[in-house]
């Protein structure tokens, strides 16, 4: 559709001396609730002068933090000006991208929930997200996210035993929306604990809202992993 935002997440990929080799462009596959059910992604080397899958690529940044170290998320602008700079060539669009993805995972089976005690009191639907990232958030990341999102940073960074750092809250049209900033798996990941309150009978706003928080996130230098829902 003619004007719609950028779909994909974009990665610079830089070699061991420190210069751009290379993009990775990925796409979430998302549940009708906005749920993770798969990650495809393309990738584009220098050396080799074209795009191909690289699922396995996308696996390897969630897992190696040596890796991580070597990428940086973009803007689609930044990886068009780079992709220009380095091929002479105009960055292919989104749907042209998509087709060296390969074929997306099979249909997930219906998800499991931990539970569900019913909606808050006034509102249709209650469910609460997870939305898993890898990397670290310095203390200048944390001022950043917590100007963003007029979120007091609550806890001590400095703590290895703190786990929530911030709450956010949000009203849109009636739906009810917070957020928990945590570190998750022992510190070795962050995570975003997202309560939706739903009033109304559409949830077009809780897809908006994470993939804000998502791109928010990435601004920050942090990956996403998955988002999962457990309610």
């Amino acid at each position: 559709m003619a004007g719609s935002p950028p779909a994909l997440h974009y990665y610079v990929l830089y070699d061991a001396a420190g210069a751009p080799e290379g993009l990775l462009a990925e796409e979430f596959l998302l549940a009708p609730d906005y749920s993770s059910a798969g990650l495809v992604s393309g990738g584009w080397i220098r050396s080799e002068g074209r795009w191909h899958e690289a699922s396995a690529t996308s696996r390897r940044l969630r897992a190696d933090a040596g890796l991580r170290e070597r990428v940086t998320p973009v803007d689609r602008d930044a990886a068009a000006a780079l992709y220009r700079d380095l091929c002479g060539a105009d960055l292919p669009d989104e749907d042209t991208l998509r087709e060296c993805f390969g074929a997306p995972p099979a249909q997930p089976p219906s998800p499991l929930r931990l539970g569900d005690s019913g909606p808050r009191p006034g509102f249709r639907e209650t469910r609460v997200y997870r939305i898993l990232f890898a990397g670290e958030l310095s203390p200048d990341d944390l001022t950043a996210l917590g100007e963003a999102w007029q979120m007091p940073i609550t806890g001590d960074p400095a703590d290895p035993g703190t786990r929530v750092l911030g709450s956010a809250r949000r009203q849109v049209r009636g739906d009810a929306f917070r957020w928990d900033l945590r570190r998750v798996a022992a510190g070795a990941a962050w995570g975003l604990d997202v309560t939706c309150d739903l009033l109304g009978d559409r949830d077009e706003a809780v897809g908006v809202l994470l993939h804000g928080l998502t791109t928010r996130m990435r601004e920050q230098g942090m990956l996403p992993v998955t988002v999962d829902r457990f309610r």
